[in-house]
């Protein structure tokens, strides 16, 4: 093996995905690609007063599969129940047998973006109806935005680097990251990393209504996420988790595995501009993309598709279209730019992970997942978004965006893996 972090390689190996189009990749996958939206009216609650009463909810969810006892469910908030069984599902698709493994060398970073938030609003109503003595001492352990990723190391017994990231909704694509430089800086020798999130609660919702920026199309919640059409007025909240297995690709080899792509670069800036808007004419993302290419040795022509974060945000869409041309020039039409949020929601940070099982199945399959709901083209979004249909594509190399509140921006490039 080599011993030269430069020399180290990092390949994906498997996937999990728990989303609103499907609980297992091989229903998200088909159902992302013939164009289905898993949004719909809320259900989880009377979402009625609320300005905003459509959300991408994760449907027919059974945890407990993955789970060592039912005891363990009760004991794990929505986000971490997500994460778990997401990640159990990465685990049987790289067919890793951790009781032959050095779990020493086997780590995990899967973050959140909000946390246990229906834990926390829960327990907060106890409080204040019942008195401090009623909360629950599980409380704090369900809520903390770590503990998706510490629940996955204890029952997978992995005792290598893990941590939980949060950064908004840079959050999985920066748990991604870093377990990339684990990997290839010989830190760890496989590395299970994503992001779980589960916000659509009243709270949750609530919140986001106040800052006025989610889709107020309830009437027609199917077509309310439309990335980058003209006629765009916020996002759609989604929940769920996407969990990627990322392993040393000469160990990978040995042993046979699947490979869906070689992850290569990794990009992460901040634009220091504002707490909610991206920097003018997306400054940092276009910083974040340059790094990721440089990091990853690629050339602008090799990248022939995009997984944009593409929230459908009128502010939000235009500035990535303009990041991604400062970067690309000329070579940026002639990329296959796409957001699957139409179909999923914004899963805050989830979305980075899923997105990224996104590129990776793209990669693996030479499909581009399409960019539903795009009907009326608007002059400052003016790329190739794979309108409305998926595309037969051999993609060579993509890059997957994710751009958070804060300002937080991180890009992963990868590339077909010809071994």
């Amino acid at each position: 093996m080599p011993s030269n972090s430069s020399d180290r390689r990092v390949a994906v190996t498997g996937l999990g995905v728990v989303a609103p189009i499907g609980n297992d990749v091989e229903t998200f996958w088909k159902n992302l690609i013939s164009g289905q939206c898993g949004i719909d009216k809320i259900v989880s609650f009377d979402a009625s007063p609320y300005d905003t009463q459509i959300a991408g909810e994760v449907k027919n969810f059974d945890p407990a599969p993955a789970f060592p006892s039912p005891k363990e469910v009760r004991r794990a908030d929505r986000f971490s129940q997500f994460g778990v069984h997401a990640a159990w599902q990465a685990l049987k698709d790289s067919g890793l047998d951790l009781k032959k493994e050095n779990c020493d060398e086997i780590g995990c970073i899967v973050g959140s973006g909000i946390g246990g938030l229906q834990t926390t609003a829960e327990q907060h109503q106890i409080l204040l109806n019942r008195g401090p003595g009623r909360l629950s001492p599980f409380m704090i352990p369900m809520l903390i935005s770590n503990m998706a990723s510490g629940l996955i190391s204890m029952f997978f017994d992995l005792r290598g680097p893990n941590f939980a990231t949060c950064s908004a909704c840079a959050t999985a694509n920066h748990a991604i990251g870093e377990a990339w430089r684990a990997v290839k800086m010989g830190d760890a020798q496989v590395m299970f990393a994503g992001g779980a999130e589960a916000t659509i609660v009243p709270i949750g919702i609530g919140g986001f209504c106040a800052m006025k920026a989610m889709s107020t199309r309830n009437d027609d919640p199917k077509h309310a996420s439309r990335p980058f059409d003209k006629e765009r007025d916020g996002f759609v909240m989604g929940e769920g988790s996407g969990i990627l297995v990322l392993e040393e690709l000469e160990r990978a080899k040995k042993r046979g595995a699947k490979i869906y792509c070689e992850i290569v670069g990794y990009g992460n800036t901040a634009d220091a501009y504002h707490l909610t808007s991206p920097s003018p004419e997306g400054e940092g993302a276009a910083r974040c993309m340059k790094m990721a290419l440089r990091n990853g040795g690629l050339r602008l022509e090799d990248v022939n598709y995009i997984n944009a974060h593409g929230t459908s945000t009128p502010q939000g869409d235009v500035c990535e279209t303009q990041a991604i041309k400062t970067v690309f020039g000329e070579h940026a039409k002639k990329i296959a730019v796409s957001s699957t949020k139409g179909a999923t929601g914004h899963m805050l940070g989830a979305a980075g992970s899923v997105e990224m099982a996104v590129c990776a199945l793209a990669i693996h399959h030479g499909i581009t997942p399409p960019t539903i709901n795009y009907q009326a083209p608007d002059p400052e979004c003016d790329l190739d978004y794979v309108p409305n249909t998926a595309r037969e594509l051999k993609v060579t190399a993509a890059i997957n965006n994710s751009f958070g509140f804060g300002g937080h921006n991180a890009s992963i490039a990868a590339k077909r893996f010809e071994g």
